[in-house]
């Protein structure tokens, strides 16, 4: 996206998977995104690593991740939604860490562009960031990820006002980046996950971490990330499109968009 070569023929077809979702969110532009996402070592150091951060300011810069920062406009925050967020969660027994200032890497901006490619000079949307864990053993579960996703939703329903809230839950399916099984790529298990998160996610929230490293790779374990936008989400949803496409690099890379028809005007998507 950043270097134009989304229409190159090793790249299009990824992308085009992504159309028909950007225009349907071209059509019901949320308010906020709360965006579960991973640092990947930028703005948290592995020496300090929480389980569950919700990010509390007002704007987020775009980290420099070694080649300058992306050539994306800083994120703006929704600090009234991201603290009775922090309050909520807190009491639902989540111990948060709370980042009153944050860098943004590309866990977060990236998504941010599959949904809007050509924002111009800002983000469509004012975004609550929410990192979780993936990269330093040991993570959360996936029964814990869903568990949290399920309190979200709960906070997320009690906030006042009438603004439209996106959930996006982010991270690559089946990948692996180093060791003996570098370049895993499982699209059977992908697929059953794909269709699983729709009607059947407590499946997924019984597998263990060694379940998810083992059936998707190292880096797959990311998919936990996916539980916690489930779990905001209600029973009664309705699955707008998905796309799946392998290899995007060394990593199956899948897009599922759902709208949440308990309360169509203002319940996650």
């Amino acid at each position: 996206m950043d270097h134009g070569k989304t229409g190159d023929p090793y790249w299009k077809p990824l992308f085009d998977g992504y159309a028909p979702a950007r225009a349907w969110m071209a059509e019901h532009t949320p308010d906020v995104a709360v965006v579960i996402y991973n640092d990947h070592a930028n703005a948290l150091s592995t020496d300090l690593m929480p389980t569950f951060a919700v990010g509390t300011a007002e704007s987020y810069d775009v980290a420099d991740e070694g080649w300058g920062p992306r050539p994306v406009p800083r994120v703006v925050g929704a600090p009234h939604l991201s603290e009775h967020l922090v309050r909520e969660l807190l009491d639902s027994s989540f111990d948060i860490t709370t980042c009153s200032q944050l860098e943004v890497d590309h866990g977060l901006t990236v998504p941010l562009s599959v949904y809007c490619p050509n924002p111009g000079p800002a983000w469509p949307c004012a975004v609550v960031p929410v990192l979780v864990n993936v990269i330093q053993y040991p993570q959360p579960t996936a029964a814990r990820c869903y568990e949290f996703g399920q309190a979200i939703g709960r906070a997320i329903g009690t906030f006042p006002g009438d603004d439209r809230v996106a959930v996006f839950g982010t991270g690559g399916m089946s990948h692996q980046l180093a060791g003996a099984r570098a370049g895993l790529i499982n699209e059977e298990f992908d697929r059953r996950f794909l269709a699983a998160i729709e009607d059947d996610p407590e499946s997924l929230a019984a597998l263990s971490r060694e379940d998810y490293v083992r059936e998707a790779g190292t880096e797959g374990i990311e998919l936990i990330m996916w539980l916690v936008m489930r779990g905001a989400m209600s029973g009664n949803i309705a699955r707008i499109h998905d796309t799946y496409h392998v290899p995007a690099s060394n990593t199956a890379a899948a897009l599922a968009l759902f709208q949440d028809l308990g309360d169509t005007e203002s319940a996650p998507a």
